[in-house]
């Protein structure tokens, strides 16, 4: 079983996109899933550089000490498992890939 190695600290940062102003006239449903779908790519993709790969290793005490180092307000339990389906890996399309690069 291959361990992952330490976390990469010095990541390039990248020039974040100017916010653009939320549609107006949508239900508070819409804006409330919307921000917590961001938040969750958010911790997702801190989880993953600092080398959490697997659902099964994000914890919601793991999900939320990244949240705390990033600077994001604590998730709740459904933005956790949101987090989790983010970085989810699907065995069976990499099964596939493998099995028809083999027969070529």
């Amino acid at each position: 079983m291959a361990v992952a190695g330490p976390p990469l600290q010095d990541l390039p940062t990248f020039p974040t996109l100017p916010k653009k102003r939320m549609p107006a006239g949508r239900p508070r449903e819409w804006y409330e899933s919307h921000n917590r779908r961001l938040k969750a790519m958010r911790l997702a993709i801190a989880l993953l550089n600092s080398g959490v790969y697997r659902p099964e290793q994000a914890s919601n005490r793991k999900i939320r000490s990244t949240a705390s180092r990033i600077g994001v307000h604590p998730p709740s339990n459904t933005t956790c498992r949101m987090v989790r389906s983010l970085i989810r890996t699907d065995h069976t399309e990499h099964t596939d890939l493998a099995a028809r690069a083999a027969r070529h």
